[in-house]
């Protein structure tokens, strides 16, 4: 077997590595830290740490980000500011609906979105951005708020770590909360498996865009799904709806796929019309993928 090309920075980015990391928070450090170290050192990216000014401290500031030596001096609080900081507000909505457990292999649908949803969080972090979690299947499962405020990374990190496959999905009442609790513009990140109807979907999603917030769609497959490999017919359940139906290869080889392709052009094209960023994600693609498709959002935001 030809041995697969790894290119630097990625040596741990390919998933079926990652699940053997066992912890949530080096799987999003071995993420970040290696797709960063891969990039070429520019602030287009925002990545940049190099010091750039001081401004005054306001309550309610990050005391971490106070100079120190400089009051000791003065007697005046100020805090060091990077290139790259933005001030973003970004909110992940991770779908954990049953759909999201289907796995061919190691790793399910759920955990490449656990492990993308973790790597944003990590990113965030960095940036200091405020950064929020809702974990939802017919309802919202968890809920983090987004802030800077010390421990976030950790509480959000739980919240994924905890998420398991639950019951069908629903977007409509998940993304009214979100809404809901919108203080200002920033972005709105989806990783799901979108199960059900393009049109419907995206008019569910939509509102996300409310208030100008960017909207980035994740969607999550599983290899079989886009190609399965059937030898003999076999007895498939639907994981949300119990639902059981006998499949053919010729149909699985044939029909099936035609049907995947429209649903997921469909999708693509109606986020489009939206104006949403749509960005299509198998579970076995490495996840420095993902994340480049994340940096060239915010990049336009800068």
């Amino acid at each position: 077997m030809a041995a697969r090309s790894v290119t630097p920075g990625q040596r741990f980015l390919d998933p079926a590595i990652l699940m053997g990391l066992k912890d949530l928070d080096l799987v999003a450090r071995t993420v970040v830290d290696g797709f960063i170290a891969g990039l070429h050192r520019s602030p287009d990216f925002g990545f940049s740490q190099e010091f750039a000014e001081y401004r005054a401290y306001t309550p309610g500031d990050d005391l971490r980000f106070v100079d120190w030596n400089v009051y000791a001096r003065t007697g005046r609080a100020y805090l060091k500011r990077f290139r790259g900081e933005t001030n973003t507000h970004i909110t992940i909505m991770l779908d954990s609906s049953a759909s999201m457990g289907y796995a061919s292999g190691a790793l399910s649908k759920l955990d490449y979105a656990r492990f993308l949803t973790a790597s944003l969080a990590y990113i965030a972090n960095r940036q200091r951005d405020a950064a929020g979690l809702i974990v939802f299947d017919e309802q919202v499962r968890e809920f983090v708020r987004p802030s800077t405020r010390h421990g976030q990374l950790a509480r959000m990190l739980h919240a994924v770590e905890h998420a398991v496959a639950g019951k069908g999905t629903e977007f409509h009442g998940p993304f009214l909360q979100f809404q809901q609790t919108l203080a200002r513009r920033g972005i709105a990140v989806v990783a799901s498996d979108f199960y059900g109807e393009p049109e419907t979907i995206i008019k569910l999603v939509e509102p996300l865009r409310f208030r100008g917030n960017d909207l980035v769609l994740f969607h999550i497959l599983d290899p079989r799904e886009l190609d399965p490999q059937l030898k003999t017919p076999v007895l498939l359940e639907d994981m949300e709806t119990g639902t059981a139906i006998e499949v053919s290869p010729e149909y699985a080889g044939g029909e099936y796929k035609e049907k995947i392709g429209r649903h997921i052009e469909e999708l693509r094209r109606w986020a489009k019309g939206v104006g949403a960023e749509y960005f299509l994600l198998t579970t076995d693609r490495p996840l420095d993928d993902a994340l480049r498709e994340y940096v060239a959002v915010r990049q336009r935001r800068l």
